[in-house]
Parts: structure tokens; C-alpha cells; sequence
């Protein structure tokens, strides 16, 4: 008997997957201006604004969030994303695994308090930054870490809701992931849908797919990390997800926080330790302390770039400098090399003449201040470094605050020059000729090799 085949059921349209959605984020954040959603954006309406704020994005936006380059300049400051409302009654966008989810709310890691709310709240130590003007940071001595708390509670019908279509659902929807590899928790997560998020880790913990990886090597809470989302960060990582899983570039939650100045989200993930390692490599051998110091010198070089008068900016920086204060307080090495340069973080700040991130590097109360400031990156001294600094308007200042840490102008390199042959020619070079002189001593047979 011949049975004719049904046809398949086609969505009524494309549900963005989780690269879309933080490609679409990362864009509304990085434009002048952001765009507006209409109180009752549900469903198909919502795809529409967000197809339409594709368009008004700044030119020279990442393609995508899982290839953009491993330190970025982002000429944007945070910006409070707008709180998205739904008609309970009506579904909001189907997923590609065939399943409604109302759209509650999307990027908002605190939420208003209303009757009914399930209060879950935990501290963090770090001022949280006002998300709508230039940032509230404030950078505290080396052993004062900044002080803020902030809180969130789960909308407990709406997490009934979610728990009771992950009941309903089938095994393989579950655990099924879509062309990217993204499973439902991922989507959840990229959308910040918290309660939806909550109820699925819940199910892929109890089936051990809590740290299933999409096509770029992205586990949920890498994703989470990564879209800027500190609840479901601290909700995964209670449900037990690895918090040292790494991506397809070997980049942990650690390494993706210090590559945007996500302070908050970084305080989030190192409340677990000891569980942590500070001295994880990434494919490139860095730690996410140099990961913070390079993406903190691009910034400033952005900022320089514009005569300083950029506020977000500024904010920007001035977060990514806290990203360095939170590593070292926790316990990161500033005396850890790259693996292919041997650079440290203070090598790292001279070559790139962040003076901001060198006087704070050297404010820090250590022992051994002048071993740290005269080791060697390949035979060079970060006074052979600044010695290269030609043309740079602040090399005097380097030199100088580097002088007068124990920075030794004896010491030679494995060309065997000092740091005075490396200066510019010109009167320029023979006044901080002069300067180098000033401080030499003898030289060490171990200065020799």
C-alpha cells in the first residue's frame, strides 16, 4: 500500500540563532543610537524591529560574535538595553527545534522587583557601572577591590512555565542543537530569557549536556559571557557548568570578561574559587591578565586617538582597567610570561605606552618591585622597550616612572646594547641619553648574558 508523505511543517519564519542574536547586540550596542522597541513587541513583530536595527548599525561591526578578533576597540560605553514586554496569551517566536517561548525580556540582568518574584539575590564586589553614561568605575588602591552589589530575582510563573514545557518536551529536543550547534539553553542564554535559560539548564544538567558546545566551541556559559549576561552566568555556574571550559581559540569565560572590560561578569565568575585557574592559556599562550592589559592599551590608543573626548570611551577604558585590578586582587601573576613572547603584563603596557595601566601596574605594594620591573621578554627589559618609544609623546614620562621603580639602564640585551642605544638620534634622544646616564651603575656579571 502506498502512503503519500506528509509534508513538513515550515516555520511562518527564521528564528535568529545565538550567533545572530549576539552579532544583533553587539551592533545595537556599538551604533550611536539604539534602537527602540514598542511595548508590545512579541513574535514575528519583534524579528522585524531587529531585521530593521540591522541596518542602522555603525559601519565596521563584527560579522559575528564568534569571529571577531581576540582583542577588539569597542567605540561604544554599555548602554541599558531596552526592556522588551509580551502578551502572555500571545506565543512569542518559535525556536528552530520546534517549541514557543514568551519573550519576556531580552539583555536585562536586573530586573524590577514586583509581588510574586522569587528573590534571589547575591553580592558582588564591584561597583556596578551605570550603564547609560560614563562609567562609575572607581579604580581603589591594589589591595581595595571596588565595592557594589547588585541583585535579580526569577519571575516564578514565568519559571513555571519554562519547567513545565521542558517536562513536555521529547528527549532529542532537548538535547538537540541546530545547524550552529546550539542547543535550546544556548539560544535562551543569548536572548537573556533568564527563567527560560534556568529551566533548560536544569534538564541538560540532569542529562549531562549542561556544557554542550556549539559550532565555535562555545559552552551556554561561555555564550552567557560573552552577550554580557552576569545572572545567568552566576545561575549556570550553580547548576555545576565547567568553569574552565575553553573555546575553539582556547579563550575561558575568564579570557572572553578581560577581552571586553566585563567587570561584573568577571566578579561573577571568580566568587567560585578556588575552582578558577588565573593562569589559564589561551591558543595564543596568554592569560587573561594579558588578554586585559591588550585589550585595555587598545582602548586608550582609540582614546588618544580622539583627543580624549569621547566619554564612552572612557568608560570603556576605565572598566577594562578595573578587569586588571579584579585579576590581580584575585591573584593572578603579574609576573606571568606569554608563552611566545615572554612578555609580562608591564612589558605589554610600555610597548604599547599605556601610561595609565604603567603607573597602575607600578602602585601595586610588592617586595621584589625591581625584579618585576627588569625582567626580561626575550632579552629585552621593559627599558629597552621604552627606549623604542620614538615619536610617542609620553616616552620621557615611561622612562622616567620606570627609572624610579629600579628600572637598571645597565642592562644589556642579547645584542648586548643597552637601553640608551636604542633611542631616537636627534636632541630628543641625547637628552633622555642624559637621563639613562644618570641612573647607571656598574654592570652585573649576570647583566652580561
Amino acid at each position: 500500500m502506498h502512503y503519500d508523505k506528509a509534508p513538513k511543517e515550515k516555520p511562518c519564519y527564521t528564528q535568529p540563532t545565538v550567533k545572530k542574536l549576539l552579532e544583533q547586540k553587539r551592533k545595537r550596542e556599538m551604533s550611536s543610537g539604539l534602537t527602540s522597541y514598542p511595548a508590545n513587541t512579541t513574535g514575528h513583530n519583534m524579528l522585524t524591529h531587529l531585521q530593521a536595527s540591522e541596518q542602522q548599525t555603525c559601519a565596521g561591526a563584527s560579522s559575528s560574535y564568534t569571529e571577531m578578533p581576540a582583542m577588539s576597540c569597542e567605540l561604544w560605553a554599555p548602554l541599558q538595553e531596552p526592556a522588551l514586554s509580551y502578551d502572555p496569551n500571545q506565543p512569542g517566536p518559535s525556536f528552530p527545534m520546534g517549541y514557543n517561548v514568551p519573550l519576556e525580556s531580552a539583555f536585562s540582568s536586573q530586573q524590577q522587583h514586583h509581588p510574586g518574584f522569587e528573590s534571589q539575590s547575591y553580592e558582588c564586589q564591584m561597583a556596578a557601572a551605570n550603564q547609560g553614561a560614563a562609567s562609575t568605575w572607581t579604580l581603589l588602591g591594589p589591595s581595595q577591590p571596588p565595592q557594589p552589589t547588585f541583585g535579580s530575582w526569577l519571575d516564578t510563573d514565568t519559571l513555571e512555565k519554562a519547567r513545565m514545557m521542558m517536562r513536555e518536551m521529547d528527549y532529542s529536543k532537548i538535547i538537540g542543537q541546530d545547524e550552529d550547534g546550539d542547543t535550546i539553553l544556548h539560544i535562551c542564554t543569548a536572548k537573556g530569557l533568564r527563567e527560560w535559560a534556568f529551566a533548560a539548564a536544569e534538564k541538560l544538567r540532569d542529562l549531562g549536556k549542561l556544557d554542550a558546545k556549539e559550532h565555535k566551541g562555545k559552552t551556554a556559559l561561555l555564550v552567557a559571557v560573552t552577550a554580557n549576561q552576569p545572572d545567568i552566568v552566576h545561575d549556570l555556574l550553580t547548576f555545576g557548568a565547567d568553569i574552565n571550559a575553553c573555546d575553539d581559540k582556547g579563550q575561558n569565560a575568564l579570557h572572553l570578561a578581560a577581552h571586553d572590560g566585563l567587570p561584573r561578569i568577571m566578579q561573577v565568575i571568580l566568587s567560585n574559587k578556588p575552582a578558577v585557574n588565573l593562569e589559564a592559556r589561551d591558543f595564543e599562550g596568554m592569560t587573561p591578565l594579558h588578554c586585559a592589559a591588550i585589550s585595555h592599551s587598545v582602548t586608550m590608543k582609540a582614546l588618544f586617538a580622539c583627543g580624549m573626548a569621547d566619554v564612552n570611551l572612557q568608560a570603556k577604558a576605565e572598566e577594562k582597567l578595573c578587569c586588571v585590578q579584579v585579576l590581580l586582587n584575585a591573584g593572578a601573576s603579574s609576573l606571568s610570561q606569554e608563552i611566545k613572547s615572554s612578555k609580562t603584563v608591564l612589558h605589554l603596557a610600555v610597548k604599547e605606552g599605556n601610561v595609565d595601566l604603567l603607573h597602575y601596574l607600578l602602585s601595586i605594594p610588592m617586595h621584589n618591585v625591581k625584579d618585576f620591573v627588569n625582567m626580561k621578554a626575550h632579552g629585552h627589559t621593559a627599558l629597552h622597550m621604552a627606549a623604542c618609544l620614538h615619536g610617542n609623546p609620553r616616552q620621557e614620562e615611561i622612562l622616567r616612572l620606570l627609572l624610579s621603580k629600579g628600572a637598571d639602564p645597565s642592562i644589556r640585551n642579547m645584542e648586548n646594547g643597552l637601553p640608551a642605544h636604542l633611542l631616537q638620534g636627534g636632541l630628543q634622544g641625547e637628552q633622555l641619553k642624559l637621563l639613562l646616564k644618570k641612573r647607571r651603575r656598574p654592570v652585573a656579571p649576570h647583566d652580561q648574558e
